[in-house]
């Protein structure tokens, strides 16, 4: 049977070529993200740079620690603790100690990300002096980098500053350094400090004291966002992730799909092969064998191509800032070892279904089956199909009535994308005669008969229909289903956001700006309700074992309840004060006057009552605490509403007058809305791109082999030379194939569509019940786009086949002349 194998391929090397072509770039894509998986694990440990010469570096209290029953839980807190006064002053004893501060600043000509600190910091980077001298008065600066030169004045968010000297560029950050004792009045708040002493003597002050000593690398910790390499490398890990797992996913999908089409078409022959001797099991042998020639060649040229693209991928993700600029390929062979598997187990498992059938039927059935398409569902087919929505019907109805929330969350409804797709295509043979014949209704009814030709053919031959349907299918509904999830998330947030919004205008301040001082003056303004408000965090420990985070804003109540509409489902607003505080539904304790132990921003813990209950919403419905228990929190907003009488272009004039020159931002309810209106995350955008790339990509190598394979199998069973024969001209039968194929690209759109519907319609439920119902976003130009990508790609595969097949050999066989 090996020998018969390798034979089918070579003569039938046309019906395998999609299958080669689609399983070599699986294989590759695997071994691209395994060589990336693998070279993230060998990241370097991070090198200080801010404090990269300073001796030692103690810093407050930054982290929460709670004892479970699971052990110990640790958080990062909101809002670190400084260190304590008394602590600093012992440290005082031992050496120098340079308390440091970072700020961001804005300057008109400067880079967009500015970050002021007090000069005697600059020599712990260590910064080089290039030009100039350092600040003396509190109106100069140094600058690193050409931006600025000496002698220049610069406007920035901070005032009016001079350039007296620059320092060479380090690369991780644009700083501006002022005196150090202007720079603590910008920023009065200092959370870390370098001491000029031994680092053991600087550890028996500080013990028992909450706070920690950093050295070595160590220090690392010190300096702004410490975890962004882990951080890009967690989501560059969890993109590949995805798109690996999409890959496998429609390489089973399309192998599967290829092999069971081909099998359908070489009925004839495999019941010629059972009349003279062969049995079932040579049959499936056979088919095995095909299977297993294509798994070797093709996961071997994967794993080459897999060699070549993982060094392109790695310097394209850092130079999209997805990875760390050290981020390279190293040296690993197990992941060309779990590619190269993964791949001929992906094509023997998709040729499963296809050799049981070619070794199931009788001889003579397979002779009598080989002129008419009959029993295209077999039962184990529409078992399966059941089966899977069956199991999606009951995951979908558990979640909604027990946590509609996990619905909305991306790595579910893309499983839950993937299961419909498969169940729909295996229900595909059921769903395709009615759905051809209701989208060729008014077609056929046109004058001529190329319209009831093209819907009989397409309802008649329902394997070639739906084999040239399923790779359109996966295409459709997976861009309408993650498209249509991440817009109707996005509208469900920004209509929340809408209906809380009460405020005329919010005003936001400028990163890092000290703005109480914007904010009494903004109370100044007469005829306004003004609600300044914080960004805070508490903890809680729900069920003695799980921390959990919960966002929260910190605001006066009285003046909360006039600028914002809460979606309160128990209890009031105005009931909050210093010992209460407002939750969500999500809290395990969510009853109004019940006491829930929480730790604040700070770490402090508290037992706080609770006011009032907010619905879950999308997930943004946080928590709200009084400003008294957000200690370390900053104005980050201000709603203003024009109070009744008030004149709204007066409070305009005078709330731009009381924001002159700080910095700050004002807009109006409308633009506000615009302007926080959300968007996907980049990672996220990108990983939804690549999917859908991998997923057109497939697309187009099943959509083009299977066209091919089914055109020429028409030419060799003489339909368009029987057509010709009929009295068709060439033109007319070219025609009819193109509309055929037009035909069966549509049926598979309507079947994307379909279950793209499936898809978003429980995420649509989950929202009304947790109180954010929307409307379903449907990507109706990408889907419309992606439909006629796929048109463009079957018709001219058919016609291209059908061309040769009316030039050549179909019509002289048939004696037609041209």
């Amino acid at each position: 049977m090996l020998r018969i194998a390798l034979r089918t391929l070579r003569t039938r090397w046309i019906s395998f070529v999609g299958s080669f072509v689609a399983l070599s770039l699986g294989v590759a894509l695997i071994a691209v993200m395994g060589l990336a998986l693998a070279s993230s694990l060998d990241a370097p440990e991070r090198r200080p740079e801010r404090f990269a010469a300073a001796p030692v570096v103690v810093q407050g209290a930054d982290t929460l620690r709670v004892s479970t029953a699971n052990g110990d839980e640790t958080r990062q807190l909101a809002h670190p603790r400084a260190v304590p006064a008394k602590v600093v002053a012992r440290l005082k004893d031992l050496g120098t100690v340079v308390e440091d501060r970072s700020f961001a600043v804005r300057a008109r000509g400067g880079p967009r990300e500015l970050v002021g600190h007090p000069w005697s910091t600059a020599a712990f980077t260590p910064y080089e002096m290039r030009t100039g001298r350092e600040p003396r008065t509190a109106d100069e600066v140094v600058v690193s980098g050409d931006w600025a030169r000496p002698g220049e004045r610069v406007r920035t968010d901070r005032g009016t500053v001079r350039v007296v000297g620059t320092v060479a560029a380090r690369g991780f950050e644009n700083a501006v350094f002022h005196t150090d004792a202007r720079a603590a009045e910008l920023s009065p708040h200092s959370v870390q400090l370098v001491v000029d002493a031994d680092a053991a003597a600087v550890r028996g002050v500080v013990r028992g004291s909450g706070v920690q000593v950093l050295t070595g690398n160590a220090r690392r910790y010190a300096d702004a966002d410490p975890d962004r390499d882990s951080e890009a490398l967690t989501a560059m890990n969890a993109l590949f992730g995805t798109a690996g797992g999409v890959t496998g996913f429609v390489s089973v999908f399309v192998v599967a799909s290829t092999f069971a089409f081909a099998v359908a078409q070489r009925r004839r022959e495999f019941g010629l092969l059972r009349t003279v001797g062969a049995t079932s099991g040579q049959i499936r042998r056979m088919v095995f064998a095909e299977a297993l020639v294509i798994g070797v060649l093709a996961s071997a040229a994967g794993c080459v191509l897999g060699a070549y693209g993982a060094p392109w991928l790695a310097d394209r993700v850092v130079d999209g800032d997805l990875a760390p600029g050290w981020f390279t390929i190293g040296d690993h062979t197990w992941p060309y070892h779990l590619a190269f598997w993964t791949g001929l187990l992906v094509a023997l498992c998709g040729v499963v279904a296809a050799s049981w059938r070619a070794g199931r039927t009788a001889p003579t059935e397979a002779l009598r089956e080989a002129s008419v398409d009959t029993r295209t569902l077999t039962w184990g087919r529409g078992l399966c199909g059941a089966a899977l929505l069956l199991t999606a019907a009951v995951t979908l109805g558990m979640a909604l009535f027990s946590d509609p929330g996990d619905l909305l969350h991306r790595k579910t409804y893309i499983s839950r994308t993937m299961l419909l797709i498969t169940a729909v295509a295996l229900l595909a043979p059921v769903l395709v005669r009615p759905l051809t014949r209701a989208i060729a209704w008014l077609p056929a009814r046109l004058p001529g008969v190329i319209g009831r030709l093209v819907r009989e053919n397409a309802a008649t031959d329902v394997r070639r229909t739906a084999a040239v349907a399923a790779p359109v299918l996966v295409t459709v509904a997976l861009a309408g289903s993650l498209l249509g999830a991440t817009a109707t998330l996005n509208e469900a947030k920004a209509a929340e956001t809408r209906e809380q919004t009460a405020a005329d205008f919010v005003i936001t301040p400028a990163d890092g700006a000290d703005f109480l001082p914007t904010v009494a003056r903004l109370r100044e303004v007469t005829g306004t309700v003004v609600s300044a408000t914080s960004s805070s965090a508490v903890h809680t420990l729900e069920e003695g074992v799980a921390l959990i985070r919960s966002e929260a804003r910190a605001a006066d109540p009285r003046t909360l309840a006039a600028t914002t509409h809460l979606p309160v489902t128990v209890g009031k607003v105005r009931d909050l004060d210093d010992d209460s505080i407002i939750v969500n539904e999500e809290w395990e304790k969510h009853t109004v006057g019940q006491r829930v132990d929480v730790w604040l921003g700070d770490g402090t813990k508290k037992s706080l009552r609770i006011a009032a209950v907010l619905s879950i919403g999308t997930g943004d419905n946080g928590v709200y605490v009084t400003p008294r228990n957000a200690p370390g929190a900053t104005v980050d907003r201000v709603d203003v509403v024009v109070a009744e009488g008030g004149d709204r272009s007066a409070v305009a004039r005078g709330l731009h007058e009381a924001v002159r020159g700080t910095g700050g931002e004002i807009l109006t309810k409308s633009q506000w809305i615009r302007s926080s209106y959300p968007e996907t995350n980049r990672t996220t955008r990108l990983g939804i791109l690549l999917v859908l790339g991998i997923a057109l990509l497939y697309t187009a190598i099943s959509l083009t082999n299977t066209m091919i394979t089914a055109t020429s199998d028409r030419s060799r069973t003489r339909d368009l030379a029987a057509l010709r024969l009929a009295g068709a001209t060439r033109g007319q039968a070219l025609r009819m194939v193109a509309a055929e194929a037009l035909l069966v690209v549509t049926v598979g759109g309507a079947l994307g569509l379909l279950t793209t519907a499936l898809n978003l319609l429980p995420m649509w439920a989950a929202l009304t019940l947790l109180s954010a119902p929307t409307p379903l976003q449907i990507p109706w130009p990408t889907l419309a786009t992606t439909v006629m990508a796929c048109a463009l790609l079957a018709v001219p595969s058919a016609l291209a086949v059908a061309g040769v097949a009316l030039r050549r050999g179909a019509v002289r066989s048939a004696g037609v002349q041209e």
